[in-house]
């Protein structure tokens, strides 16, 4: 399933959200062009379990916790993660306000990076990609707009189908998939050898769900609309 949508409109223009787009695009482009750059970067940019445990009181440690957030592994992993958040993001920093978004954002992606090496400890993979930020993010949506709607492509005997799903029902399955992907991993030790990191998924989606209540702006004034569409 391919989400293209949702139905909910934005009432300000999400600069923060367009600006973690760019920053995400503009370095993997960069790391796209230059094989020495991108070997570079990963190796010293991206979160590594092992490395990041064995120097827990290292400041160059922590930074890979956030440089990791911004760099992606190809194509399709940037692909997927800056559509989910070009969908999604919008709306959550409309509830929240900018900078309220950007702290939130980053702070699930702290939330993420630690859950990952928490249940990988030994792992000497680099990890990289803005998953679990975006997974905070797919929890305050969940909790902000439960009834909305996502415009999902869905190929059904090789044809395109587009439906609409509940942001309940398609957040709440994806968050149960993330969850026993992640229990399958430790029963096989997936992880270990490279992958999705799946824990990473899930302790960001926990911290949304538990951090989203706090930096909701309190004085946020809703539109309603009767079918949570567009009004025209």
């Amino acid at each position: 399933m391919l989400p293209l949508k949702d139905t909910i409109p934005s009432r300000s223009f999400p600069a923060v959200n367009w600006a973690l787009l760019a920053a995400n695009v503009v370095v993997f482009l960069l790391m796209a062009r230059n094989v020495r750059l991108a070997e570079s970067w990963i190796n010293g940019l991206a979160l590594v379990p092992v490395r990041f445990l064995s120097n827990p009181l290292d400041p160059t440690e922590w930074l890979t916790v956030f440089t990791s957030m911004f760099m992606h592994g190809g194509w399709f992993h940037l692909f997927s993660n800056m559509l989910a958040l070009y969908i999604f993001g919008d709306n959550v920093e409309d509830r929240m306000g900018s900078q309220r978004y950007l702290i939130f954002y980053l702070l699930c992606g702290v939330a993420a990076a630690l859950t990952h090496v928490f249940f990988n400890p030994t792992s000497p993979i680099p990890t990289v990609g803005a998953s679990g930020a975006l997974s905070g993010v797919l929890a305050a949506y969940l909790l902000f707009f439960p009834s909305a709607r996502i415009i999902t492509l869905v190929p059904i005997f090789f044809l395109p189908w587009f439906v609409e799903i509940p942001a309940v029902v398609y957040l709440g399955f994806w968050f149960l998939s993330q969850l026993a992907n992640g229990v399958f991993s430790i029963l096989i030790d997936v992880q270990a050898m490279g992958g999705v990191a799946w824990w990473a998924h899930i302790g960001g989606f926990a911290a949304g769900l538990v951090l989203a209540p706090i930096f909701r702006q309190q004085r946020y004034i809703r539109r309603y609309y009767l079918d949570q569409y567009y009004p025209w």
